[in-house]
């Protein structure tokens, strides 16, 4: 199976620009899965309500993702993407997937950073794992790391693959995929991107880029740089996922203790 990420650095506000440049790259490329950064058409700083809501959109009708199930039904890939979804008043900070027959599904965020808990509604999806044929997949966005439950809970849910749009600036998230992915015997598409943003007066934004992918022994398939475009595909074997034997005597989901995890 064939999966990578797009790393760039998005115009903020111009979704057409964005939407065009990613669709000229991944003509270039086959793939099985691609994963594109969290809020990857509109940008990611912010300054007003009024403008999240403006920028925001309806799924699965909205442009951005319309455009990606065009582009996954052009190139024969799933794709995976972060966007910012208006339903109603509420905007969420979401990821969607779309596969070559349309949309498949959309996750929205469960553990906002920073000003987004200015901008966005907490994600109320909750956790899923899509089958997407060659690979079960889950979704979670960016910060949603720092909190092992979340990819556990895809983990236990059958996830082979999750799938991580970011907008990353801390340093540490690229080293703890590593973590994340031994922990629960799962590969991981990290898609990050670049740049710096520094809108509105606000204290500049640089994004750290180390879009990765990891596998399911904790070892970096491929990395990033920090500060350049980069279009990378990395042929798999999901199988390995599925394999949580750690020994003759261990196997890593067999042998938790829920009783004795408390809430």
């Amino acid at each position: 199976m064939r999966v990578g990420y797009f790393q760039f650095d998005p115009v903020f506000g111009e979704v057409s620009r964005n939407l065009d440049h990613v669709s000229a790259r991944l003509g270039q490329v086959e793939a099985d899965l691609i994963v594109l950064p969290e809020l990857f058409a509109t940008g990611y700083q912010f300054v007003s309500q009024d403008e999240v809501f403006q920028l925001a959109e309806p799924v699965p009708d909205g442009v951005t993702t319309t455009r990606l199930s065009e582009i996954a039904a052009r190139r024969g890939m799933t794709i995976v993407a972060g966007l910012p979804e208006r339903d109603g008043r509420h905007c969420f900070n979401s990821a969607v997937v779309v596969g070559p027959k349309g949309f498949i599904g959309c996750y929205r965020k469960s553990h906002l950073f920073f000003e987004e808990t200015l901008w966005f509604t907490p994600g109320d999806s909750g956790f899923h794992v899509w089958d997407i044929g060659m690979a079960k997949v889950g979704v979670m966005i960016c910060f949603d790391w720092y909190d092992p439950e979340s990819a556990r809970t895809l983990a236990l849910q059958g996830a082979e693959i999750i799938a991580h749009p970011s907008n990353l600036v801390l340093p540490h998230c690229p080293d703890s995929m590593v973590t994340r992915c031994l922990e629960n015997r799962v590969f991981s598409v990290t898609a990050n991107r670049i740049g710096s943003e520094a809108r509105g007066g606000k204290e500049r934004l640089t994004f750290i880029g180390m879009s990765e992918v990891v596998g399911p022994r904790g070892r970096i398939l491929h990395r990033a740089p920090r500060e350049t475009e980069d279009l990378t595909i990395v042929e798999i074997d999901p199988a390995e996922a599925r394999v949580k034997a750690l020994n003759d005597y261990n196997d890593l989901l067999r042998d938790r203790r829920p009783a004795l995890y408390g809430d």
